[in-house]
């Protein structure tokens, strides 16, 4: 394709004392453009040049090694490069009626007319940083499947949790939160194995220490994968979850996981008053250092399933609704949070998450410090069984999940998905060298 530079007409019809949009009013009130009063600059043949297109789209057009200055005096002289025409309107499908316009002076839709905008406008941003990995370990040497969360395992924590973590570790996820199945052996009333320096879970933040001495490890403190019970306290005899006593052994437990190097405890417990007693006891041992994320609005909620097959920590009876939250209650949460700020903790988490995403804004809008939201089990065998039955698309419904609780004011989001998601992130799974926007991978 090759287009010719000539001297052509190039009227513009006259404007009088009129203002038109894009149009400053004439300072003399007449302004006219007249191709045919060309001023004469010698040195210009009136066919200076041609310019020819590429045949490819993403070819240059090639150069004709003019100057600036003959250029500009091209131009003066009305030679003008020629530039593609505007593109004609495309059609509206045969019937469409013809209307007027709807006068409208705010259009949304403009904001939303291409992926180039919807990205430049987009709102809410993720990235693997935003993500903490939970990892499900055992004593064992091989790995092995979880029925219910598909994809999911018990690692070996001397081979498959580290390659595990080392695959989270290449796409940016570098932030780990571990959960032992613990032998039935060792589990007891009082679940005295929690705060065992040699235990699995120390032992495993020793060996991942060892190895990738920058990884942020986040624990969880709870009783109840130690507890012959399968509650998160020590259990009376009535069935009454005893808080204090619990307490008590929850500090040794937060202790015992600083001392092997976790960067941050996490009370899941929903006992009142661990946030401060474990904040003194990390203090009393030289661990100022160390953080606390506190499940600050953990509700006695049913997506809780899948977990718990997970580290076979079922209770044995009754339920956890003394000390976990209804999840009928809204103002309940801030009680919670106000108690957790006061009692010294880091981070503030909310689970499960995308069923309360009131709950995460709530605390967003009320609390300065950073809020953790948890994708439990649930959701995401939920997204897993969708996917596989072919009744949504899983890749897209896992990213838009996850952007709803960042959008809801989450900085960070414990997700069984953060390496499926990292990866989908990193555009693994898109064409070589194409920049995956995640704007437009739910249209």
């Amino acid at each position: 394709m090759a287009s010719s530079i000539f001297n052509a007409p190039c009227t513009a019809p006259s404007v009088k004392g009129k203002n038109y949009d894009g149009l400053k009013p004439a300072v003399h009130g007449n302004l006219r453009f007249n191709a045919a009063k060309k001023p004469s600059i010698e040195g210009c043949p009136k066919r200076l040049f041609i310019v020819r297109a590429s045949e490819k789209k993403d070819g240059a057009v090639k150069k004709l090694g003019l100057s600036d200055a003959e250029c500009e005096a091209a131009v003066a002289a009305g030679n003008v490069p020629e530039a593609p025409p505007v593109r004609p309107k495309p059609a509206a499908p045969a019937g469409t009626p013809v209307v007027p316009s709807l006068p409208l002076s705010r259009r949304p839709r403009r904001n939303r007319k291409s992926p180039a905008f919807r990205a430049s406008f987009q709102e809410t941003s993720i990235s693997p940083a935003n993500f903490v990995y939970p990892l499900f370990i055992h004593e064992g040497e091989e790995d092995t499947p979880i029925g219910a969360m598909p994809g999911c395992y018990r690692l070996g924590w001397r081979h498959g949790l580290v390659e595990e973590v080392a695959k989270a570790r290449d796409v940016g996820v570098n932030s780990i939160v571990l959960f032992p199945k613990v032998p039935d052996a060792l589990k007891t009333s009082t679940g005295d194995e929690a705060y065992n320096d040699n235990g699995l879970v120390p032992r495993a933040i020793r060996l991942l220490k060892d190895k990738y001495p920058d990884l942020v490890i986040y624990t969880d403190v709870a009783l109840d994968p130690y507890s012959s019970d399968g509650h998160d306290g020590i259990v009376r005899e009535d069935g009454v979850i005893m808080n204090d006593e619990t307490v008590f052994q929850l500090c040794k437990q937060a202790v015992s996981q600083a001392r092997a190097g976790a960067d941050v405890v996490s009370p899941s417990d929903m006992m009142d008053g661990r946030v401060g007693a474990i904040r003194e006891a990390l203090d009393g041992e030289g661990f100022q250092h160390v953080s606390i994320m506190s499940y600050t609005a953990k509700y006695a909620s049913s997506f809780y399933g899948p977990f718990r097959e997970a580290l076979d920590s079922n209770p044995r009876f009754g339920d956890k609704k003394t000390y976990q939250m209804n999840p009928a209650n809204y103002r309940e949460a801030l009680v919670e949070a106000y108690a957790d700020e006061s009692e010294g903790a880091d981070i503030l988490l909310v689970k499960p998450g995308l069923p309360y995403l009131d709950i995460i804004r709530l605390l967003r809008d009320k609390s300065p410090l950073p809020i953790a939201a948890y994708q439990v089990s649930g959701e995401y065998s939920m997204i897993k069984a969708g996917g596989a039955l072919k009744m949504i698309d899983e890749e897209r419904v896992m990213m838009e999940s996850l952007t709803c609780l960042r959008r809801a004011g989450a900085d960070v989001i414990l997700t069984y998905f953060a390496l499926q998601a990292a990866r989908c992130l990193c555009g693994e799974k898109s064409t070589p060298g194409e920049l995956r926007v995640f704007s437009e991978a739910y249209g």
